[in-house]
């Protein structure tokens, strides 16, 4: 089998990793923020302090010294995002040099595939900044007999309408937009390479889809203040296209949490999502 479960626990040299104003206004125009979130898209408005959206963790160092590259050998085109969190420890400066250690912290068997687990951790000034965690889901990668890991629901929402609910539309080019943030992934912008994976036309970057729902949490729960914006963490259910519309659902289930879906229509394309908030 091409995966080494023994690299489970390794972890990567430290590396550092560098954004600037630029960067984070980018990040903003890529998952959707416009004329009415001034203070995420301009750095030069009258009055108004820049400031970075709280998913942006997830494209800080894109594609450096991830600890998947410890798991062995695999085909690229089936691996899929499985999940996703983010926890701050403190707002995201407009800028900075983070350094970034990368750790292996799971790697389950699920029969048919692999679910790849890693963690990475960022200090800046020499304090904790955020943690990332993401899982990688990979067909045709399972069956030698290691644990299944956990299953079934989580973060479920209650039974009853959400608190809350907030409608984004993408755009049809939102994709090539959001790429410019690290993700070139040829499924989100080349036709025929998303053909190749059975889409009619390029898909929307799952991170982008959680970008948006991002917005949607910090807006309505957070005041827009990313310093009440503590933690989130959610599950990649269904592909979106751009052009499509998402809407979030939120239903606060105590004091400062909140669970969440992601649905473009009926079809739910995030959940299993929590927010932990102040």
């Amino acid at each position: 089998m091409p995966l080494n479960p023994d690299a489970v626990g390794t972890e990567t040299e430290p590396h550092q990793a560098s954004w600037t104003s630029k960067d984070a206004l980018l990040y903003a125009v890529g998952i959707g923020a416009g004329t009415n979130e001034l203070a995420f898209t301009t750095e030069n408005t009258s009055g108004v302090e820049q400031q970075v959206f709280p998913t942006f963790p997830v494209v800080v160092g894109w594609g450096m010294g991830s600890a998947m590259r410890n798991i062995g050998s695999f085909n690229p085109a089936m691996l899929v995002h499985g999940q996703q969190a983010v926890t701050l420890h403190r707002p995201i400066p407009v800028e900075g040099t983070a350094t970034i250690t990368s750790k292996l912290v799971a790697m389950y068997d699920k029969g048919t595939a692999a679910v790849v687990v890693t963690e990475s951790n960022a200090t800046l000034d020499g304090s904790p900044l955020l943690t990332t965690t993401s899982s990688a889901f990979i067909r045709g990668e399972g069956g030698w007999g290691g644990d299944r890991g956990p299953s079934g629901p989580r973060n479920v929402p209650p039974d009853r309408a959400p608190d809350h609910e907030v409608t984004y539309q993408t755009s049809p080019d939102q994709a090539l937009v959001y790429r410019l943030s690290g993700d070139r992934n040829p499924l989100h912008s080349d036709p025929a390479f998303a053909a190749m994976g059975g889409f009619d036309r390029p898909i929307l970057h799952g991170l982008c889809s959680y970008g948006f729902t991002g917005r949607a949490l910090l807006h309505t729960l957070c005041g827009s203040d990313p310093a009440r914006f503590h933690h989130v963490e959610a599950r990649f259910a269904s592909p979106v296209l751009p052009g499509e519309a998402l809407t979030v659902r939120m239903w606060e289930i105590g004091d400062g949490e909140a669970v969440f879906t992601t649905s473009v229509g009926d079809r739910v394309v995030i959940d299993q999502g929590l927010l932990r908030h102040s």
